[in-house]
């Protein structure tokens, strides 16, 4: 049961967000639902974010500020903002989103009427480089299953399709059970951690846009940089990741059915990614023939 007085806390973890993080800031603190803390995790910012932050959490008793002395790493000071909630109830927020007033209150009423619930997401939009908005509409049921690996089916199925469908890491979920969930600092690490917390439990979901995100497609050895991790885990990617899904099924207390289904899933999600990246090279070696066939010929005039 969920009602006015369950806390709710809400992370936000940053490094040199000063020119961004006040709006991302303000939306949180402008929910309909009262009792709430927001855990700001400043991971050793040079500009003037500490400033910023401090200046807001003398404003408004419900924010929570700590810094890192030195910097941690992308993925550990979302993990430790995460750890110094005290909320029934947690959700991540970037340094540039925005949440609709009735985000918290609206994922609350869901989770009041299904108690197995452990996560309850919602639509986002997005907003591209380009300055266009987007978003997509879910509209499946199998998360909500009681079957763990049916929610573990329909998330990697989802991690071939669009971004816009779904994002768990941005939901409102139980802070015990999510807190204890174990992350590896890796590539792809959003889409392991989305698999784990779909074996966990069931999802809701409310098929209404109540958060905005920036979105931007990055290469994938720039994503690594951020994270710190080395430069070779850009060409194994993929592999990586899908060793690191079977690891954590040997882990799940999964029977021994429901374990080889669940494998049977993860290896249809690698094949097909495999699959994807084969055609994709294999346009790329096209398209790059084609642009050196004019040159050759133009080198033997």
């Amino acid at each position: 049961m969920t009602d006015h007085d369950t806390l709710v806390s809400v992370a936000l973890p940053v490094r040199n967000g000063a020119a961004r993080l006040e709006g991302a800031v303000r939306s949180v603190l402008a929910q309909d639902h009262e009792n709430l803390q927001l855990v700001i995790s400043d991971n050793a910012s040079t500009d003037a974010t500490e400033e910023c932050c401090r200046d807001l959490a003398a404003s408004d008793r419900r924010i929570t500020y700590h810094r890192h002395p030195r910097n941690v790493g992308l993925l550990n000071n979302f993990v430790h903002a995460g750890r110094l909630a005290r909320g029934t109830f947690l959700r991540w927020v970037g340094d540039d989103d925005r949440l609709a007033p009735t985000c918290v209150s609206r994922s609350l009423r869901v989770f009041a009427e299904d108690e197995r619930l452990i996560l309850v997401t919602t639509q986002v939009a997005y907003t591209g480089p380009d300055g266009v908005t987007t978003s997509g509409v879910y509209d499946g049921a199998r998360l909500r299953s009681d079957d763990p690996v049916e929610r573990f089916g329909e998330m990697l199925h989802m991690l071939n399709e669009s971004h816009l469908l779904i994002d768990p890491l941005y939901g409102l979920m139980r802070r015990d059970p999510v807190v204890a969930i174990p992350r590896r600092n890796m590539l792809r690490e959003d889409e392991v951690f989305a698999a784990k917390l779909a074996l966990a439990g069931p999802w809701g979901h409310v098929p209404e846009v109540l958060a905005h995100r920036n979105w931007k497609l990055e290469r994938i050895g720039a994503v690594g940089r951020r994270l710190g991790v080395p430069a070779w885990q850009a060409h194994f990617s993929s592999t990586l990741e899908y060793l690191e899904i079977l690891r954590w099924l040997r882990d799940s207390g999964l029977s021994a059915d429901q374990l080889r289904r669940a494998r049977a899933a993860a290896h249809r999600m690698y094949a097909r990614r495999q699959r994807r990246t084969a055609a994709h090279r294999g346009r790329k070696l096209v398209r790059l023939a084609a642009g050196l066939a004019p040159g050759a010929r133009a080198c033997g005039r």
